[in-house]
């Protein structure tokens, strides 16, 4: 009877917690995204011929490729553009990447201005050619027009009309562009380095990532200011396996795909990956809640609660619910035999992985050797770097962002939240504390699925926003 009443009382209790839970989030106001894009055509216009000269020039990047000289020519392109900038900046060209720096009264508290130069390639067939830069219903096409050449254009276009009006920084602004960004190349860290040389020790750091997103979430109405806080890490394995080979006509019983196939299929079923809902995550699931349903605001309104349920239930709903949660692992790429009758004396497949904090590069890539091994495999690290420290949104780094954000785009709700995907800005963690990925311009689900993908577009109307919140940001830090 003892532990019939302990049954009983535990039930009980979880009934009260979830009543309690229930009537908490009935008394939590209810809130709406009500900010929507204000329409400037001659603005628009103005700014978007500007942005599609630039998307015009094709600027693909290649993996171990400088390609100096065909930057230097885009450069031409950006110096028409912006004269004022390139009339009064100090400009440091670095094999293609670029650094500008527009002294301000102070130097104490500098603030960089990021967005990359280079795209992807872009193949299959588009509605408009990726490279037209046409303008057409309020959309300009092409690619770089949403990654991330309007960032560019928009930072270069707030400091040139400062310029124009004899404005002089409170702090000084440097704006910083690689080249190398889509394969990962060394074109930041040289100007992270010339930076270091200087003594330069950012206050701020404002690159792409996140950035006003509509719907960012099922069951969430409205654009929302999404602030990237927190960045994985990402890593390639490579796991091999090896045999004497031989005819396939006569098979032994773990030939090295076997062996690859039934590594997989184990890490699949049996995940070493641990799902926690790290501070970012609660707390971009906390400033969310109020502006969901019912059953969204009681969840994550009510984390103190939900949370550890959450964390073994949301894996299971989405892909993107599981990347915030924990280490991704994607096989990607698989190799074998060259004839389809011989048995491979070496096989191998790639396994890209995104590294969480709380089970960062050593400890995930160290869970896989760990079922690699049960199989005779071999790892090998091909490429690897850990998350990123988190940006701290009790900053003032971070109010400083959200000031801006309030006062540019009024009503817009601003939510910290956590990138699977990877930026320059990780480079400047070296040197910044404050790495704080947003462009400030509307995508929705038409430009996430453009981005390195097709149809690349942006609607113009995201454009004067844009330029206005980096005039803005340059004002406001002092």
């Amino acid at each position: 009877m003892t532990v019939l009443y302990i049954i009983l009382g535990l039930i009980g209790l979880l009934l009260l917690l979830v009543l309690a839970a229930v009537i908490r989030t009935l008394m939590m106001p209810a809130k709406t995204s009500d900010w929507k894009p204000a329409e400037d055509r001659k603005r628009e216009q103005e700014y978007a011929e500007k942005l599609a000269e630039m998307i015009r020039f094709e600027t693909v990047s290649f993996k171990g490729q400088i390609q100096r000289e065909k930057f230097l020519e885009f450069h031409k392109i950006l110096e028409r553009l912006f004269p004022l900038v390139h009339a009064n900046l100090e400009k440091t060209e670095i094999d293609g990447s670029l650094l500008y720096c527009w002294k301000g009264k102070h130097s104490d508290r500098p603030v960089v201005l990021m967005g990359h130069q280079d795209v992807v390639p872009a193949e299959g067939k588009w509605e408009h050619e990726p490279f037209s830069g046409d303008i057409e219903d309020g959309r300009i096409w092409g690619r770089g027009s949403a990654d991330t050449k309007c960032s560019v254009m928009s930072f270069f276009q707030a400091a040139e009309e400062l310029l124009k009006e004899g404005y002089v920084p409170e702090q000084d602004v440097y704006l910083s562009s690689s080249n190398t960004e889509e394969v990962g190349g060394d074109g930041c860290p040289k100007i992270v380095r010339e930076l270091k040389k200087r003594g330069v020790r950012p206050y701020l750091v404002n690159d792409e990532g996140g950035s006003i997103v509509t719907e960012p979430m099922a069951g969430l109405k409205g654009n929302y200011a999404m602030i990237g806080v927190l960045e994985k890490g990402q890593g390639n394995l490579k796991i091999i396996a090896r045999s004497n080979g031989g005819h396939s006509s006569y098979p032994p019983k773990n030939s090295p795909i076997v062996r690859l196939s039934k590594f997989v299929a184990d890490l699949s079923a049996h995940s070493p990956m641990k799902s926690v809902m790290n501070r970012q995550a609660q707390e971009m699931f906390t400033e969310m809640a109020p502006y969901g349903p019912f059953w969204m605001r009681l969840l994550f309104g009510n984390l103190w609660l939900f949370k550890p349920l959450l964390e073994i239930l949301m894996p299971s709903i989405s892909a993107q619910a599981a990347a915030l949660l924990h280490t991704t692992v994607a096989p990607t790429m698989q190799s074998g035999s060259d004839g389809c009758n011989v048995l491979p004396q070496e096989a191998s497949l790639i396994l890209n992985l995104r590294y969480i904090p709380h089970q960062n590069m050593e400890e995930s890539n160290a869970a896989v050797k760990k079922i690699a091994e049960k199989y005779g495999l071999e790892v090998e690290v091909l490429d690897a770097y850990p998350a990123c420290e988190p940006v701290d949104t009790h900053s003032d780094a971070f109010r400083l962002v959200e000031e801006v954000i309030g006062e540019v785009f009024p009503k817009l709700p601003v939510i910290p939240y956590v990138m699977t995907g990877g930026t320059d800005a990780r480079f400047y963690q070296e040197i910044c504390s404050a790495c704080i990925r947003f462009s400030p311009v509307v995508y929705g689900p038409a430009q996430m699925k453009g981005m390195h993908g097709l149809n690349e577009y942006l609607d113009t109307y995201s454009l004067p926003g844009a330029v206005d919140y980096y005039k803005t940001l340059i004002r406001k830090n002092r």
